[in-house]
């Protein structure tokens, strides 16, 4: 009974979200396509920021961590998203200040064309591999709740993205996550909801004073442990183009920051409600559930139709996350890497089509890669180590020259390529154990060094006059991009 009425509420779900996107103005180039037309208000592109992030494994991975290891799977998600948002709040009207639209014309503008080009693909590749990870989510999650094969739900769910994204484009995306974080937001309060009505408080203390270790209710707990994912993610994430996408939509530098900001306060009780959620389950159930807290709270403690709103809901959450990857991908695609060789009449239907292609490679990787943690640490760490610096210090470094940011460039994809190679068995030297906390440092602290360094032995008087240009622009001493503002 469950399942019937779950594909009925996801069929008029879908209804209702192509309904709502073809009634939006249709895309007359790819700014429209890919920014809005730099028209949307900073609350609507607020809400689709933190729908972008508030995913997969928001709402099911932390749930069902929480249950095991408590208050503190707290820092496993939601301790790297606040730091993310924390430090592109610093960095929010820079971006929008310059005017560019994409990072790597930002790196174009202060680096040269061939930096640009290794960013994009950088980019790409990274916005592959976490749609990836989303397509992972969409997959197991519809295979638990619907019983059918993985293959299939992954195509079920990302067909669903792929026909409104297609159809929409930024403007689309936007629209569709306002009413996917809102579905999201009603399904987890409705979990924490039921939770919190069917606990007992003595029970969930007698539980864990006795079944629990001492760091169950310690939020600290989990920073330690979790180290590695905080300084990956939440470097990695405050330079997802994805999020720069909607810094470079806003109206201006003030939206930008008020956008920023309002996220990074959504954030705090959002995360905490997931982690929450899945710590009072230890009261309804004396192991973790199969298919987890979320799927069990659903089918023991909800009747079918309450149960299918909240796998609509769910569904939603992922699905967000999965769009905006989708978009910014296909954006990368079109506007960074093949808009020279796209006719600009062209433009907007081949961005259709860079869409349906990020997709099906995303697509390839997440039906042989099962591993949500998997893919998004491979994605990563190769943005991390490859990306962060030159692009960061770009904004702030005057000295540093395309040279040094070149070498740090491939300096990250000769490192992250080693360690992939460690990572699938090959028996290569190293001092670090691999996904660790010491690999990233080590990376991004050869990065720094490879950056200044570089930047300290070829700089001369023109290349830092063009820096000069650049980080004045952001700082608003200068208007020399004011043309594609």
């Amino acid at each position: 009974m469950f399942k019937i009425i779950a594909l009925i509420g996801l069929f008029i779900y879908f209804v209702f979200l192509m309904i709502a996107v073809t009634k939006e103005k249709k895309n007359e180039n790819v700014q429209d396509y890919f920014f809005g037309g730099r028209n949307l208000p900073f609350w609507a592109l607020s809400i689709t920021f933190i729908a972008s992030w508030w995913g997969a494994g928001s709402a099911i991975s932390s749930a069902d961590l929480a249950y095991n290891e408590g208050l503190g799977a707290f820092c496993y998600y939601g301790l790297p998203v606040l730091i993310s948002t924390l430090l592109m709040l610093i960095f929010a009207k820079m971006v929008r200040r310059v005017g560019l639209y994409t990072q790597s014309s930002m790196m174009e503008a202060r680096y040269g064309k061939m930096c640009a080009k290794i960013l994009a693909w950088l980019i790409l590749i990274f916005m592959i591999f976490n749609a990836a990870s989303q397509m992972v989510g969409i997959g197991n999650f519809f295979g638990q709740y619907l019983g059918i094969d993985y293959r299939l739900a992954i195509c079920l769910g990302t067909g669903i993205v792929l026909i409104y994204s297609m159809f929409g484009g930024f403007k689309g995306v936007v629209l569709t996550d306002i009413i996917q974080f809102v579905l999201l937001l009603l399904a987890a309060l409705i979990i924490f909801g039921v939770v919190l009505v069917n606990n007992d408080p003595n029970h969930f203390l007698d539980i864990v004073n006795t079944k629990r270790s001492t760091d169950y209710l310690s939020m600290f707990a989990g920073i330690k442990k979790y180290l590695v994912y905080i300084i990956t993610f939440g470097l990695a994430w405050m330079i997802q183009a994805n999020v720069w996408q909607r810094i470079s939509a806003t109206k201006n530098d003030k939206d930008a920051f008020k956008m920023i900001g309002m996220s990074f306060i959504v954030y705090i009780p959002l995360y905490l409600l997931v982690v929450l959620t899945g710590m009072g389950a230890i009261s309804l159930f004396p192991h973790l559930p199969k298919g987890g807290v979320i799927a069990g709270v659903v089918l023991k403690y909800m009747n079918p139709i309450l149960g299918a709103f909240v796998f609509v809901g769910i569904s939603a959450a992922i699905m967000s996350t999965m769009d905006s990857l989708i978009n910014t991908a296909a954006m990368t695609l079109s506007l960074d890497i093949c808009k020279d060789k796209i006719p600009e009449k062209k433009q907007v239907k081949f961005s259709s089509f860079a869409t349906l292609l990020v997709t099906i490679i995303a697509l390839v990787i997440a039906t042989n890669i099962r591993s949500i943690l998997k893919v998004s640490w491979l994605a990563s760490d190769l943005i991390t180590t490859g990306a962060f610096i030159p692009l960061i210090f770009g904004f702030i470094f005057k000295k540093g020259t395309s040279e040094a940011a070149l070498a740090t460039m491939f300096w990250g994809l000769i490192y992250c390529g080693y360690n992939f190679l460690i990572t699938i068995g090959l028996p290569l030297p190293h001092f670090y154990e691999i996904q660790s906390a010491t690999q990233i440092l080590f990376g991004l602290f050869v990065a720094l060094v490879v950056y200044l360094v570089i930047s300290f032995i070829t700089t001369n008087p023109d290349k830092e006059k063009r820096a000069t240009t650049f980080i004045h622009q952001a700082l608003g001493r200068k208007t020399a991009y004011s043309k594609n503002d």
